[in-house]
């Protein structure tokens, strides 16, 4: 589905009815990345949206967005379809958005999902690395790039096949890969943020992740009042391609509690 909200287009989908769950992809990929999951979390009283970053995708070409207009697209799709407020789950760059809710939407969350991501803004070394992402980028191409990027973001020992689901769901535009790394390199540190979370909120590590390392996301739920942790086993950073089952498992169960106590509290 495609809506202009204000400036820009925003590409989705959404399917079901009844309390809305918005689904935040990871980089280097777009919402294709969520399909088999939103069809697995499909119920009765449940909608599920999934949406494309600026520029990812079916969404028009931007050749420079920030983390914090994707964040601002969703808010503006939940006014678009008059939603108050919906449970955000963010995978990777898709966590960095969520964070971005919670800063500046914090009203319009329900419950939160933070996957495989991090509060913390780039360290130096990093930045190297996503220079070294550009260049790479520029001298290899679109095939050369992901053929040296996509096997770090799933665990050392990942089957052959799960690299190639990875592969097919990535990113295939050189300028929007290059935009991409660009908004991960300048997103803000949020750390400071963590504590001024309130809703319900879970975070999920992969146990084998080679980009976020779990002690780092345990401490980041440590931080965020009353969030619940757990470790995916066996799990690089695209935790819901290798461990499907258990992903599944615990977002399904936080959906499950959040709306009973939701029920509860009406």
């Amino acid at each position: 589905m495609r809506r202009r909200v204000g400036e820009r287009e925003i590409t989705y989908d959404d399917a079901g009815a009844g309390a809305p769950v918005v689904l935040l992809h990871p980089f280097p990929c777009n919402r294709r990345y969520w399909a088999t999951v939103a069809a697995a979390l499909a119920a009765p009283d449940r909608r599920l949206l999934t949406v494309d970053a600026p520029g990812f995708g079916e969404s028009a070409a931007a050749t420079t967005f920030a983390i914090a207009d994707w964040a601002d697209d969703v808010a503006a799709l939940l006014d678009a379809l008059d939603l108050a407020t919906a449970t955000v789950v963010g995978l990777s760059m898709g966590g960095y958005a969520a964070l971005a809710m919670a800063a500046r939407h914090r009203a319009r969350l329900a419950a939160l999902v933070l996957a495989d991501t991090r509060a913390a803004a780039d360290s130096a070394e990093v930045r190297r690395a996503r220079a070294d992402a550009i260049a790479l980028l520029d001298s290899a191409g679109v095939a050369g790039y992901l053929d040296r990027s996509l096997p770090r973001l799933l665990a050392p020992e990942a089957p052959a096949a799960v690299l190639v689901q990875a592969r097919a769901l990535a990113e295939t535009r050189a300028d929007q890969l290059r935009a991409g790394i660009a908004a991960l390199r300048d997103r803000p540190d949020r750390t400071a943020e963590l504590s001024a979370i309130l809703c319900p909120t879970l975070v999920l590590a992969g146990a084998r992740d080679q980009v976020v390392p779990p002690e780092e996301m345990r401490g980041m739920a440590a931080t965020i009042p009353g969030a619940r942790f757990a470790i995916l086993e066996g799990a690089g950073h695209l935790a819901s391609l290798e461990a499907p089952g258990p992903f599944l498992a615990a977002v399904r169960g936080f959906l499950d509690q959040a709306a009973a106590r939701q029920s509860g509290a009406a």
